[in-house]
């Protein structure tokens, strides 16, 4: 009987374990690329990132979503994604233009707590097709990506005042309407499994080959493939988050 209670409890742990890794991740980057370690900084995001992953599929896999499990996530995100990219994009470039680049990092924060605190409150009212605005995990990727890309291609480092705008741009693109892609209910998916698989095993394996460039690549392609949809389409999408009496952001 015991045992069988201290599986169950071991089961609802499970998932915060990985959130906590998560938030481990983003922590460590921090602390990391404060003192100049940029790449390592990016890839513990991104390992942060797996974790992310990992703790959801858990939870439903094994029936222990909880209201704490989502709170929790939501805290552990917006150190990871929100304030561990904003940390890393500040010291890399941004604290060239003194306090103007305090208030672009500060500003990617602000948007990411804003975009998982409206997740949070309209958690049941969003269509799974689409998320409403980036997700905080796509704009970490985005930030992240940034910085490996320019890291392999250093010329492009000399470009300083394209850091502040593609940072802000991104922080906009969290609070934005603009409906992006979950693919969770794609009818071509659902009819091409084997395509689908071998397609995403292509791109695990460009990543892990080729990380400093394939990050950047893939961000930017879903990014800006989800805003020409929107723009093709937007008759069909333009009132998909409108709810009568919502006042939220």
């Amino acid at each position: 009987m015991n045992d069988k209670l201290d599986s169950k409890k071991l089961t609802y742990f499970l998932p915060n374990i990985f959130t906590a890794l998560n938030m481990a991740c983003g922590f460590a980057s921090i602390l990391i690329s404060a003192k100049g370690h940029f790449y390592m900084a990016a890839i513990l995001i991104l390992v942060g990132g797996i974790f992310d992953l990992v703790d959801g599929r858990i939870a439903r896999l094994t029936g222990t979503e909880s209201h704490f499990g989502e709170q929790f996530d939501s805290m552990s995100d917006l150190i990871s994604f929100g304030a561990a990219p904003a940390m890393l994009l500040y010291h890399f470039s941004l604290a060239d233009f003194g306090r103007p680049g305090q208030v672009v990092a500060f500003l990617f924060l602000l948007c990411g707590a804003l975009r998982l605190a409206r997740f949070n409150a309209n958690i049941e009212k969003v269509s799974s097709e689409f998320f409403q605005g980036l997700p905080i995990p796509g704009a970490a990727a985005a930030l992240t990506g940034l910085v490996l890309f320019t890291m392999e291609y250093k010329d492009l480092r000399d470009i300083t005042f394209l850091f502040p705008i593609y940072v802000i741009f991104y922080s906009f693109l969290m609070i934005s309407n603009i409906p992006f892609n979950s693919f969770k209910n794609s009818m071509w998916v659902k009819k091409h499994k084997r395509a689908t698989l071998f397609f995403i095993f292509l791109l695990l394996a460009l990543l892990l080959t080729y990380e400093e460039l394939m990050i950047f690549i893939y961000i930017t392609i879903y990014v800006l493939g989800c805003i020409i949809y929107f723009f093709l389409h937007k008759g069909e999408l333009k009132n998909i988050f409108e709810w009568k009496g919502d006042h939220d952001i």
